[in-house]
């Protein structure tokens, strides 16, 4: 006796509840995070800067009897920003978009696709103003597999580096020529993963957490931060494809084996120092999301297809190099 098979039951469909995109989730990207976002009328424009030693020296006197009070003064400086415009955009054809089935929602995924792109611009270029060996002048630090000398330190994949001291050499080192602390580290995700198993910091967070011996340590973002004593611990989990299309993909993580120490401000204001802060032209990207990038949508009649653009036009500017504290190669 015949029995009817699976497919002579059902007709093979899409799937209304799910559909699979390799779409970073915007937390991977740090470049957003790190530094304020400074909202600005014009495209460029002057910013003013304060001497910092003239505020850190020692010149107040005592003041004898019908005498003048000892004055002085400080330097003020202007440097300039400008807000370059970095624009994507992604075409729906009409025909694919009056023709697909309801679990594809190709505008959704079309905003999706043209956001990626710019974060990624975005963090790619904010590793190349600030995560690399050259700017930073509070510390440049090389990681070695062994014998470090001047500037150098054990990579931490390392049992026997000593990252905790590291990290607070560092904060020593921009706290001595600022007189501010820095608050915030940016790790790259694998020197992340390897912090996250250093057997001095596995043990250092045992005790803070009072964990028992055979329960397991959370060693995360928070406790990092904890153990470090910054308000902020942010991992770049960003990747890059740097294989053109229809090559085979090489994929790696945009950050890379660094790590960064710095003070950046709550918040831009008046008088607010900071090692970065992100320019944006706000008149000009109108309609924007909170990461300053503005969108578009608008039909291409010619090609018979909705458009759908994404631009932002900032600044990524290095304020003050005393302010960050820098590890290049810092895991093997």
């Amino acid at each position: 006796m015949s029995t009817p098979t699976l497919r002579s039951v059902h007709v093979d469909s899409a799937l209304t509840n799910m559909s699979i995109a390799y779409i970073q989730k915007q937390s991977n990207f740090i470049s957003t995070q790190v530094f304020p976002l400074v909202e600005v009328d014009f495209a460029s424009d002057v910013y003013y800067t304060f001497d910092q030693g003239d505020f850190n020296r020692d010149e107040a006197r005592l003041r004898a009897p019908g005498t003048e009070s000892v004055g002085g003064g400080f330097k003020i400086t202007n440097q300039t920003y400008n807000c370059s415009v970095t624009a994507f955009h992604h075409d729906i054809d009409r025909q694919k978009l009056k023709n697909a089935d309801r679990v594809i929602n190709l505008e959704r995924t079309a905003v999706q696709f043209v956001t990626n792109k710019l974060l990624m611009r975005r963090e790619l270029d904010w590793v190349d103003k600030y995560f690399k060996a050259g700017v930073w002048t509070a510390g440049d630090i090389a990681g070695v597999a062994s014998a470090p000398s001047t500037n150098q330190v054990l990579q931490w994949n390392d049992a026997n580096s000593d990252p905790i001291l590291n990290v607070s050499t560092g904060k020593s080192a921009i706290l001595q020529r600022t007189g501010f602390e820095p608050n915030v580290l940016v790790l790259g995700f694998e020197v992340y993963e390897q912090l996250r198993n250093h057997p001095d910091i596995i043990e250092r967070v045992k005790y803070v957490q009072n964990i028992g011996a055979n329960q397991a340590v959370k060693v995360n973002n928070q406790a990092l931060a904890d153990l470090f004593d910054v308000e902020r611990v942010l991992v770049s989990k960003a990747i890059l494809n740097t294989a053109q299309e229809g090559q085979t993909d090489v994929q790696s993580f945009i950050a890379g084996k660094r790590a960064l120490l710095a003070y950046a401000a709550p918040e831009a204001a008046l008088e607010m120092p900071s090692a970065g802060y992100t320019f944006s032209w706000q008149r000009y990207i109108e309609s924007r999301d909170p990461n300053g990038i503005g969108f578009d949508q608008f039909e291409m009649k010619h090609l018979k297809a909705q458009r759908v653009e994404g631009e932002m036009a900032i600044d990524q500017r290095l304020i003050s190099g005393t302010l960050g504290y820098f590890w290049n190669n810092i895991v093997a």
